[in-house]
């Protein structure tokens, strides 16, 4: 008899093929939530144009200095306006947020992800329509972001949980830290398709996007796999059986069969068995069942403010680097017609973008975003301490938010770095929390194997989160007419209450390190 090699055995091949088409879709699908989010963040600047950089005034009206601005962000309370229209979509998100996950968790989340995509591409497409249909009444805007940030809220919860459904716990941070790029490759690609039209047309800033997302949820009904036994693969491990215990000193051995870098196929087929007998479907995690999960709060409260510092960038960063620029041009001429030497370098920001540049640059912090949510996935999954990476990267990202707002437009070369710098600090907690926490807690083991929480104990993470999410930017509009300087003091003041808010379950990791406690580690086990 011929000896055959040992190869993958045909049911683990196609768990992998399974895997990474749920790893592809799902990415896309979320990078194109983002994408449809970013173009209000760039078309701001083009709704309140510095007018007087234009020339005269072709219409002759009185009001010379606003006669190119949008109605009604022409007037002098602009910035409170577009703090009103980022509000209405991020308070809109984080309440439908805590409900999402509930449906989620009792609806086909093809169905409810793709459902949801296509109604987001209609809200975003009829933003954009404003600009065609010259609608100038402030209540139409802010209808369709209330509206489309209710239907993007079916997003999050049901990609994680796909994600979580096709993947254990061995390799979750360094796969979700690369997945989860999709955040930041969605605002990239969002502030280079808003910004081809920003200053043509800036309505077909919002139609294409959301021409977009509708398109990736029409792909994602047909293509999305739910659940790995809908089509025969065994499920992952997410944590050891009741009974075992002859791997809880490895944590490699409970993996083996689980990730997509593993070609062990020891168990496949004793386990392909096991979706197929006769078992009692598990019911769905109340709410305050999900909050007693041991980290469920620790980690949300951690990410209101995480995400608070995130989306002030997400919102503000193009607009303030237009205004920075222009206030430093300011200051350099009147300093040169004074006859004083410039300490400001000659390829300063000062006056050099406009709507499109000022959105291309702002793409830097998304790459550092990528870089930041990279590293924070590997550093945990090497160290087993997701709370301890957070809070390192929380505490070095303060002084470096200070330093960018100080020094960063003093040059091109500056501003590139710190940028990608501050992006890396700000966005990689984010990343980590938002993924291979929530997936961690979500199937955590006090469960007993339960995979109906992860979609609830995502939303409710994520909804939090968006909590934050809304009063940044609301705040950002609120405090920017008193210096950016204090916005910046916001945001420092916010990274170190996030730090604060992790520090329980940080001493909880140095000591299960440290040897001081003798317990099983939980969602910080490696």
């Amino acid at each position: 008899a011929t000896l055959v090699p040992p190869t993958l055995t045909p049911p683990f091949a196609l768990s992998c093929r399974y895997r990474g088409l749920t790893l592809v879709l799902t990415f896309l699908c979320y990078t194109s939530y983002h994408l449809s989010r970013k173009p209000i963040s760039i078309v701001k600047s083009q709704l309140h144009p510095n007018c007087s950089a234009l020339g005269p005034n072709p219409r002759n009206n009185s009001n010379s200095s606003t006669w190119c601005s949008w109605a009604p962000f022409d007037g002098d309370n602009y910035k409170e306006l577009f703090g009103a229209l980022d509000n209405a979509f991020l308070v809109a998100y984080a309440i439908g947020m805590f409900i999402s996950g509930i449906f989620g968790e009792r609806l086909p989340l093809r169905y409810y992800l793709s459902g949801g995509m296509v109604v987001s591409g209609l809200f975003t497409a009829l933003f954009g329509l404003g600009y065609f249909w010259d609608i100038h009444v402030l209540w139409y805007f802010i209808i369709m972001q209330v509206c489309n940030g209710l239907v993007q809220t079916t997003g999050w919860p049901s990609v994680v949980a796909c994600v979580g459904n096709w993947f254990g716990k061995g390799k979750r941070g360094l796969i979700m830290g690369i997945w989860n790029s999709h955040t930041s490759v969605g605002n990239i690609l969002g502030s280079l398709i808003a910004g081809v039209w920003v200053s043509s047309a800036w309505g077909l800033s919002f139609i294409v996007p959301g021409i977009i997302i509708a398109a990736m949820g029409i792909i994602c009904f047909f293509f999305l796999v739910e659940y790995p036994e809908d089509v025969g693969c065994s499920p992952p491990l997410h944590h050891d059986a009741g009974g075992v215990t002859s791997n809880e000193k490895d944590p490699e051995a409970v993996t083996s069969n689980e990730g997509p870098l593993s070609i062990s196929g020891q168990s496949s087929a004793d386990r392909s068995d096991s979706p197929k007998e006769p078992a009692e479907e598990p019911e769905a995690i109340s709410f305050l069942g999900a909050l007693r999960i041991p980290g469920v709060v620790e980690f949300s409260l951690c990410l209101l403010f995480a995400k608070l510092v995130s989306y002030t960038f997400l919102y503000w960063l193009p607009l303030y680097i237009v205004n920075i620029g222009e206030f430093l041009g300011t200051a350099k001429r009147e300093r040169a017609w004074r006859g004083e030497r410039l300490l400001i370098p000659p390829l300063s920001l000062a006056a050099h973008f406009g709507a499109k540049e000022a959105g291309d640059l702002s793409t830097l912090f998304d790459v550092g975003g990528i870089l930041g949510g990279i590293f924070a996935g590997l550093i945990s999954d090497y160290t087993g301490g997701r709370a301890t990476t957070c809070c390192v990267m929380l505490v070095i990202a303060a002084p470096t938010l200070f330093l960018y707002n100080h020094v960063g437009q003093n040059g091109i070369g500056t501003s590139v770095a710190m940028l990608i710098i501050c992006g890396a600090l700000v966005n990689g907690p984010y990343a980590l929390i938002t993924t291979a926490v929530s997936a961690d807690l979500g199937t955590h083991e006090s469960l007993k194997g339960n995979a109906k929480a992860l979609s609830t104990v995502t939303a409710i993470i994520d909804g939090t989160g968006s909590i934050g999410a809304a009063l940044g930017p609301l705040l950002a509009g609120l405090i920017s007419p008193t210096g950016w300087n204090n916005v910046f003091y916001m945001l420092i003041a916010a990274d170190v209450l996030a730090c604060l808010l992790l520090a329980r379950v940080v001493v909880k990791e140095v000591r299960g390190w440290c040897g001081c406690i003798a317990r099983k580690r939980g969602y910080v086990r490696t």
